[in-house]
């Protein structure tokens, strides 16, 4: 039986500067066992405001899959490589889905 809370399959969302940034970011998470896919969308245009500054930056989405239980080994590795000063780290629980896929998700993710 599965512990709905340690074993909630997790999206996390992040973004990064430039494709070589989240490239290195996706290939470190997967290959440490922290997610079990990361996928990389590009041409994001984002608006936001830093320090009092109006910015418009393009971005790549960075699209994280891994459990309730890895997120903090996850979110702390994140932040220990990420180039921004303050990367965003946003979570979405996944309810649903092709049960198939999400237990490969669980079963990919080791690095907790």
């Amino acid at each position: 039986m599965l512990n709905p809370m340690s074993d909630q399959v997790i999206l996390a969302l992040s973004t990064c500067p430039d494709e070589a940034s989240a490239r290195r970011i996706a290939q470190i998470l997967v290959s440490e066992g922290l997610a079990a896919c990361v996928n990389r969308m590009g041409a994001l245009a984002s608006t936001y405001l830093w320090e009092g500054e109006l910015r418009d930056e393009s971005e790549i989405l960075l699209l994280m899959k891994t459990t309730a239980a890895g997120l903090p080994a996850l979110q702390a590795r994140l932040l220990a490589i990420h180039p921004y000063e303050l990367p965003e780290f946003v979570v979405i629980p996944v309810i649903g889905g092709n049960a198939s896929y999400l237990a490969w998700v669980r079963s990919a993710v080791t690095g907790t």
